[in-house]
């Protein structure tokens, strides 16, 4: 009989930038070739596993838990035989990422009898000898490598042989894409790659006849491969959610103080406590501490406390306690939002709660938790990131020597959401590769890019998902410090939390080798604590608001929800600059509706998602009292005040259940691999699951098919009821502040650098509000945008190349010692690097103190000044120095700059012109052309128009016949409008629309309930 074989040493794409295979790809050889284990021994790491263990449950192998264990002198392979094993397995791996110089031998000095080690380093082996400590450690014969010498070894130290081949590749042919990712991650070129660091072209899945036939002298190392497989097999499962503990200071438990917490909560949301909030509370109460997550809330809760504004959201808004906790602020009850969504009886996974903190506060609140629970119990969640199209293409072309400029002329062009099926048939159908030539080896690098897209290139940090553990998490998971520092200048800006910084030594932040997903599947549970712009433009503008007009507003008591001014200047779409309702498509939404309310505002924030633009315009249609009959009977039941249109991810749970019979479980199953990537073949599960239950319940096919292509909008990001709730009330109140506030709000939405729009956008939509924009000046600007009653200051901020000791500089010392005199008590007050002087010259900061000298005189004035600095540096006698430059009131006068220089200065000062919008410079040829201004388009619905344009923004999109299109905002002086380039006009014209120019625009007007849009056909330039 041929003997068995297991591969206990095989890399995966994990191992990053060496192994040449996905998991799914080994698990698939493997099963092909007829194995029933495989190992998955990745380079210090557990980063796929997760994804390991499901891949080969699914190809009916049983998967063997393990890694490769690397310092810069040693290596072997780790293999834990149970759950003690996979402990110390994780506590290794995090020792070889943290420790400075980790000392392979001695980690494994500690091992117990739980793991398997196979090495052929004779280093390593010869310690062991020395030290008698050889219990569960084999010799590792590869045939390729050091065989003899190390089979030699062995058999003389009695050290039992096992059979390997540190597999890197699933065939031999991957060897290219292995020496590829190598290349790339050593950053040199194919023939500089060096041999050392390669793998043997042998390194691949070989069957195991051909394992056989290399070890005819030692078969005992192939039955060894067998007995350990044999030894290590167990199943990874940790029996319970991971998280913090807490109790009371007397020993009280978790869930007695949670509901005493809650209770207070109560009386402060609501003042009585009615029977209809008591049974709610008890209900939830039940629940929670039947899932023993009370610990958990009363750490989010302890977290939110030390912010004042926040934006507790996602299902956990359903949640009553949330909200008498304050960690939500949306009142679940009023808003009829299911608890079930967020827990129930039978979810059988973790929950999380995610809060939004202003952006610029976060990194206090994430040190908070980390200094609280200390850097061993608490890390980050992390990001495996991946070779997208244009990164590979990029990297790959980088090895084969193609020249900067010729990579970036291709790839610049390369979006980066961009996922066609085939990278090189796109250079050949996309209309912006029109003119691009692309020569040898631009065929093979798109090849190649082909190959590794999607391949893990190294880890990042999670947006926000923290994880805690008891009793430390590398019991777990490894973990391993991050490049992310918080807070590295220790500086708190004005109105953040104040919280400590002395985390550690040096503020760097440990991340678990799992991303989201793998990490809630193994039971971490995680809070996301996640920074928001617009919760900063809130806070600030509150914050000049009470300074410009004493007038305080307590962000925690405020509900702006029945202010007309603020429904209607929603209604309106209105609202460039209003969290989450300002992109093109919400305000087009808002516009079509014409619904500013907070309920409706609640259902746009969820269905605006991309996937469900058909399901957005019969939405439209029944809401303006369009007739239709609904799918079936239960969809007008489950989704009345939807028009029978799913819009939220429980929809989807509410209508498997009541058309399929699904189960709860199954149903919000469903509802979470809709979004997950990995889960793709468990949903074509579920679509044959749904077809029969559906089926069963006598519902016509054609009917399944639109409900189950309604179902799959659902696929990649949407959201819950609760979720849209909470980002209502936070667009609500930010729709408010530009009601009312409008230069504050503008202010405060510029200063924070964040929206849908650029700086120059939020410029030009402030002048269109009827605010004046002023320019920066030395005695009135501070470092932000500042904003009062119509007018808007520019910050210093916005001086390009500014250093930020001299803005900190001219601020200290204008606070400390008053307003600045002239142009001399300013260079006699602050010495600061005279380029940075220039800056604030050329800008214009000086202008409203040097009336009767213009800039040139200023600038020459600097560099009389700074030289006279040089000379007395250099020149002890006095005299002498005085003799050597002329009096300074004897300076030459210079020629005033003409307005182009001016401009010119501006534009290098500070970005963008400022001062005016760019498309005045262009006045006498606008004068010549008969135009529609942008805010008279809506009078010629139906007609074909020309319009001036200035490029704002553009969303590519693909049509259902595979064609690409854009949506583009363009703008003239008097107001911002949408266009749309269909296929063919795309192709046309995308290839030269850029934003630093103005367009002629020709096209037709179209008008859909309400909302105008122009269908380009025509482009020229101006």
């Amino acid at each position: 009989m041929m003997q068995n074989f297991v591969h206990l040493h095989v890399h995966s794409n994990y191992s990053f930038c060496r192994g040449a295979n996905t998991i799914e790809q080994i698990c698939a050889a493997a099963k092909e070739k007829g194995m029933t284990h495989i190992a998955l021994t990745d380079t210090n790491g557990l980063y796929g596993l997760v994804w390991f263990l499901e891949t080969a449950k699914r190809f009916g192998l049983t998967p063997l838990i393990g890694a490769h264990l690397k310092t810069d002198h040693n290596h072997c392979v780790l293999l834990a035989k149970n759950l003690k094993g996979y402990k110390f397995l994780c506590k290794a791996i995090t020792n070889i990422h943290i420790a400075d110089h980790p000392s392979l031998f001695h980690i494994l000095a500690q091992r117990k009898k739980d793991v398997v080690v196979l090495t052929d380093d004779l280093d390593i082996l010869s310690r062991f000898v020395s030290k008698n400590n050889l219990e569960n450690i084999f010799a590792e014969i590869i045939p390729y490598r050091n065989r003899e010498d190390v089979l030699q070894f062995a058999r003389k130290h009695r050290i039992p042989p096992v059979a390997g081949n540190a597999v890197y590749f699933v065939e031999e042919k991957d060897w290219k894409i292995h020496r590829l990712l190598l290349t790339i991650d050593l950053n040199t070129s194919l023939q500089r790659v060096p041999l050392d660091e390669l793998a043997e072209k042998e390194a691949f899945l070989k069957s195991r006849e051909e394992m056989v036939r290399a070890f005819p002298d030692c078969p005992e190392a192939i039955i060894n491969t067998q007995k350990i497989a044999t030894e290590c097999t167990f199943i990874l499962d940790f029996y319970n959610f991971i998280f913090a503990s807490v109790t009371g200071q007397h020993g009280e438990t978790a869930a007695s103080l949670l509901k005493k917490e809650v209770e207070k909560g109560l009386e402060w949301r609501y003042g009585t406590v009615n029977d209809k909030l008591r049974k709610r509370m008890n209900y939830e109460m039940s629940i929670i501490e039947a899932k023993k997550f009370a610990p958990y809330f009363l750490v989010v809760a302890d977290v939110v406390r030390k912010a004042p504004r926040t934006c507790g959201r996602g299902s956990a808004a359903a949640s009553l306690v949330s909200y008498a906790l304050g960690i939500t602020h949306v009142d679940p009850i009023k808003y009829d939002l299911f608890f079930e969504r967020f827990l129930n009886p039978g979810r059988v996974d973790p929950p999380d709660i995610d809060v939004d903190f202003p952006w610029d506060e976060r990194d206090d609140i994430l040190d908070y938790i980390f200094h609280k629970y200390g850097k061993d119990c608490t890390a980050m969640i992390s990001n495996h990131n991946s070779f997208k199209a244009r990164s590979a293409v990029r990297e790959i072309a980088k090895v084969y020597g193609i020249p900067d400029a010729e990579i970036g002329n291709i790839t610049k062009k390369m979006s980066s959401y961009w996922q066609p099926d085939n990278l090189w048939n796109l250079t050949k159908t996309h209309p912006i590769y029109k003119r691009t030539d692309f020569p040898k080896p631009w065929e093979e690098i798109f090849s190649l890019a082909e190959k590794i897209r999607g391949f893990p290139r190294h880890l990042s940090v999670h947006c926000g998902g923290v994880v805690i553990a008891p009793d430390g998490l590398d019991n777990y998971v490894p973990t391993q410090e991050a490049k992310k520092i918080l807070n590295p200048t220790g500086i708190i800006r004005d109105g953040s939390s104040g919280l400590p910084h002395d985390v550690n030594d040096n503020n760097h932040i440990r991340v678990v080798q799992w991303e989201k997903d793998q990490s809630e599947e193994m039971g971490l549970i995680k809070m996301d604590i996640l920074g928001n712009r617009s919760l900063a433009v809130i806070r600030d503008a509150l914050r000049a608001i009470e300074i410009n007009y004493g007038v305080k507003i307590d962000y925690a008591k405020w509900n702006p929800l029945q202010d007309m001014e603020t429904i209607n200047l929603l209604a309106r779409g209105d609202t460039i600059g209003v969290f989450y309702v300002e992109s093109p498509a919400m305000r087009l939404l808002q516009k079509k509706t014409g619904k500013g309310d907070f309920e409706h505002l609640v259902i746009h924030s969820s269905i605006i998602r991309p996937a469900a633009n058909v399901f957005i315009s019969e939405y439209i249609r029944r809401l303006k009292g369009g007739t239709y009959t609904p799918l079936h009977p239960l969809l007008e039941e489950k989704l009345g005040e939807t028009f029978g249109i799913m819009v939220y991810q429980e929809d989807v749970s509410k209508v498997v259940m009541a058309l399929a019979d699904f189960t709860s479980a199954e149903a919000d199953d469903l509802r979470k691999i809709l979004s997950k990537k990995h889960k793709q073949k468990q949903i074509q599960n579920y679509k044959k699951k749904f077809y029969v239950g559906a089926g069963k319940n006598h519902i016509a096919e054609d009917i399944i098919d639109k409900i189950w292509e309604m179902i799959l909008s659902f696929s990649g990001y949407s959201f819950c009821k609760p979720h849209s709730a909470s980002y209502a009330m936070v667009s609500f109140k930010s729709a408010y502040l530009r009601a009312h506030y409008p230069a504050e709000f503008m202010a405060a939405v510029i200063s924070n650098q964040g929206g849908y729009y650029s700086a120059f956008a939020y410029i030009s939509e402030t002048r269109r509000m009827g605010i004046k924009v002023l320019l920066p000046d030395i005695n009135k600007s501070e470092k932000h945008y500042a904003g009062k009653e119509l007018q808007i200051r520019v910050g210093f901020m916005q001086l390009k190349g500014l250093a930020a000791r001299a803005l900190d500089a001219v601020l200290k010392e204008r606070k400390a010692n008053g307003r600045f005199k002239s142009f001399d008590d300013f260079i006699s007050r602050v010495n600061i690097d005279p380029a940075d002087v220039k800056i604030f010259i050329k800008s214009g900061c000086f202008d409203s103190l040097e009336k009767n000298e213009s800039r040139s005189d200023l600038l020459w004035k600097l560099q009389w000044v700074h030289a006279e600095k040089r000379l007395r540096k250099k020149t002890q006698n006095l005299n002498l120095f005085e003799q050597s430059l002329p009096a300074h009131n004897l300076l030459p006068k210079t020629v005033p700059y003409d307005m182009t220089t001016i401009l010119k200065h501006e534009v290098e000062t500070l970005g963008f012109l400022i001062s005016r919008h760019p498309l005045t410079l262009y006045n006498d040829r606008i004068q010549k052309i008969r135009y529609v201004k942008a805010k008279n388009i809506p009078d010629f619905v139906n007609k074909r128009i020309r319009t001036i344009g200035w490029f704002i923004t553009g969303k590519t999109v693909g049509t259902k016949y595979n064609q690409l299109m854009e949506f583009i905002s363009f703008e003239d002086t008097t107001a911002i409008y949408e266009t749309t380039f269909f296929p063919k006009a795309y192709s046309r014209f995308v290839s030269f629309l850029s934003r630093s120019r103005p367009y002629v625009l020709e096209g037709t007007v179209h008008s859909h309930y309400g909302a105008t849009t122009l269908t380009v056909d025509t482009v020229s330039f101006l």
